[in-house]
């Protein structure tokens, strides 16, 4: 197979900048164009400045449709009106990392659909697509933590998740909250019980355990929160999520690994742990880790993931894989950082 050719919109940010990371190792990848509006002219090794040495790839300005596959790397909303704004060739496939895709009242397109690109859920939906919404960070870690159970049709009961993410999360633009100063050594919450990832989380637990959202006229938003109670916290650390979730459950410790086991038999990013988990197991890896455990009737899952990659471009790397049909973990084998 010959080399992917790929274009990048919005590879300036912290998304882009690990798009590229990856993109730059990848052994079947060609990077045709890395748009950034404010930066077109400069070295990408100037603005990712971890990439120096590695590339003398420059930003460039104008972008087109000579490639076989788009990454859109913008915020939230702006992927919708960049694709409304412009036309690409009917070849080109689209991974977008924003959120404008993935809910199912959102995922038309020219005539086709965008599918919503989590492998564990949606692997054999994802090798036919030709639009791929990358779902969001929060999302990823908790859907895998609770689809095993949703695919025995067991979430019966609220489900409760506290969830902490590193500065990362919010952008590479500074913010009140992002800012080293005010975030070192501190912890907030926010958006308690109304964070906007239950949206996609629980359409996808409602695909593989049908019931699971409650009827209603209600909006999406609130009929997952009678469902799901997150409290999402930001933590004081630049990348990963850990997500803690418990639930009333009836199985014994052993048949719930059993299940999560046979569940990511052949999914090569997800691993179980029967020893207890820590954040940097994962940081810089596509993985996401999970570690259960029963107390009396609850059922314990702890759930990490990286942010940046199984949150966002590593996942969205994962997603063109399989549209190309290339080994899944194809430019992906990444190290953590360790200690």
């Amino acid at each position: 197979m010959t080399n992917i050719k790929i274009g990048i919109i919005g590879s300036a940010g912290y998304t882009g900048g690990e798009l590229l990371r990856i993109l730059i190792n990848h052994p079947q990848a060609d990077i045709v164009f890395a748009h950034s509006g404010s930066n077109a002219g400069n070295r990408i090794s100037d603005i990712h400045t971890d990439l120096f040495g590695d590339t003398d790839l420059r930003f460039s300005k104008t972008y087109h449709s000579d490639i076989d596959v788009l990454f859109l790397c913008v915020g939230h909303g702006d992927a919708r009106k960049f694709l409304d704004a412009n036309t690409f060739a009917p070849h080109v496939k689209i991974i977008d990392l924003s959120q404008d895709y993935r809910l199912r009242a959102n995922t038309a397109y020219q005539g086709a659909h965008f599918i919503y690109g989590l492998p564990e859920l949606n692997r054999d939906a994802i090798r036919s697509a030709h639009y791929i919404a990358n779902p969001g960070c929060f999302a990823t870690g908790i859907q895998l933590a609770l689809l095993p159970l949703a695919a025995k049709g067991l979430l019966q009961h609220p489900i409760h998740i506290n969830a902490t993410t590193g500065s990362t999360g919010a952008g590479q633009k500074p913010s009140a909250t992002s800012h080293f100063s005010w975030r070192s050594n501190n912890l907030s919450i926010y958006k308690a019980f109304e964070h906007q990832h239950l949206q996609e989380i629980s359409e996808s637990l409602d695909q593989l355990q049908p019931g699971f959202l409650p009827a209603g006229n209600g909006t999406l938003l609130q009929r997952a929160m009678e469902r799901i109670h997150i409290i999402p916290q930001r933590g004081n650390f630049p990348r990963g999520i850990l997500s803690a979730i418990y639930l009333d459950n009836t199985l014994s410790e052993d048949e719930v690994y059993a299940l999560f086991e046979s569940f990511y038999a052949t999914h090569p990013f997800t691993h179980i742990s029967k020893a207890n988990i820590d954040l940097k197991q994962v940081v810089n890896t596509n993985k996401c880790l999970l570690h259960l455990e029963k107390h009396g009737d609850k059922l314990f899952v702890v759930s990490i993931v990286d942010n940046l990659l199984k949150g966002a471009s590593g996942q969205a790397v994962q997603n063109m894989n399989l549209m190309f049909g290339l080994e899944e973990n194809a430019g992906l084998r990444l190290k953590s950082v360790g200690f």
